[in-house]
């Protein structure tokens, strides 16, 4: 059984979540707080599995108390934040600070209250399978994890693609805030809602050499430049008179996502072929394993991010399982694996 503390100053919200978490007969919610000190007590009490945190809260805000967690009770946390842009930086700032993911608050329509329901369970359940350790993002002592399949021939490449969920901010963060600026156009595939993937894009532009932006339609891919697939979209891989650009879709779900990995993946594996590079990266489920497949099976070289500097190995771990992987890294070798493979 899962134990979950909930924190949100808003009695409504709690009575939500509760109601939410305590229908999966794998979670109980052991206690419910509206403020960070009754949490505190709580935690002590009832020393729960996960917590779900608000950001925005009177008397300590979700940010400070996060951080005391992190420091004295470290705790997976799972941050349930507005949809707005103030919302949305604050979630990215929690990511940054040690939570493992976060769920939007819903809308006032029904599709989007049940949509919240089942991406929170979801998640609760995810974040009870991290081990919090210290951050992956921060050792780069670890030694090189082997090479499972050594067939690869050297290519050039114009194109790089990346997929992630759970804990992939901070992973994809590792990797741009360590690659020059001559390196092929980057596409990114994140599990992550609207508002947020803006947020996130700005963000990673303020801070990285490369420029970032969040996909917009017919973008062109180009060198030094990283798209990310707005949130609630499809991204795909389109070649126009010999020009590599990204496409925004509405279609349904993919392995329960939108934006899906599979589907960027698949269409750079038909698109891009040999041309491409597909870095699949730490998060929970499957999406991706069989888009990289397909991207292997088209001579494109594929990289997957290791157990020990994943968050959750999930989807490594299914991409890696299917044999659609050319190499195994660290976290912290991946920048340099990729200037050494394109540079040479």
């Amino acid at each position: 059984m899962i134990k979950v503390l909930i924190v949100d100053d808003s009695a409504v919200v709690r009575s939500i979540l509760t109601e939410t978490l305590s229908s999966d007969p794998e979670i109980e919610v052991v206690g419910t707080a509206p403020d960070p000190y009754i949490a505190r007590n709580k935690i002590l009490k009832f020393k729960p599995d996960v917590i779900t945190l608000d950001v925005k809260m009177p008397k300590m805000d979700g940010l400070s108390f996060l951080d005391k967690i992190m420091k004295y009770h470290p705790i997976p946390v799972v941050i349930v934040s507005s949809t707005t842009k103030e919302g949305s930086i604050n979630a990215l700032k929690a990511l940054e600070m040690g939570a493992i993911d976060f769920v939007s608050k819903p809308g006032n329509d029904s599709q989007s209250v049940l949509e919240m329901k089942s991406e929170l369970i979801t998640k609760v359940k995810s974040a009870s399978q991290v081990k919090l350790k210290p951050s992956p993002y921060q050792n780069q002592n670890d030694e090189p994890a082997p090479v499972i399949q050594s067939n690869y021939k050297s290519k050039k490449k114009n194109l790089i693609a990346i997929g992630a969920s759970t804990g992939g901010t901070e992973a994809i963060k590792a990797i741009l805030y360590n690659l020059p600026t001559n390196l092929p156009g980057i596409v990114i595939v994140i599990h992550m809602p609207p508002v947020f993937t803006k947020s996130y894009a700005d963000r990673l532009n303020q801070d990285c050499q490369l420029h970032v932006k969040e996909a917009e339609n017919n973008d062109k891919i180009l060198p030094g430049h990283v798209l990310i697939a707005p949130g609630d979209h499809h991204m795909v891989v389109k070649k126009l008179s010999g020009q590599y650009v990204v496409q925004l879709q509405n279609g349904p779900k993919v392995n329960h996502q939108r934006p899906a990995v599979d589907t960027l993946f698949q269409s750079v594996a038909k698109e891009a072929g040999s041309d491409a590079i597909g870095i699949i990266l730490t998060g929970m489920g499957k999406d991706g394993a069989q888009g990289m497949l397909e991207m292997k099976n088209n001579n494109a070289y594929t990289i997957a991010q290791d157990e020990s500097s994943c968050v959750i190995f999930g989807m490594p771990k299914e991409a890696i399982k299917n044999g659609s992987v050319d190499v195994v890294k660290h976290l912290h070798h991946i920048p340099s694996h990729l200037v050494h493979l394109l540079m040479n």
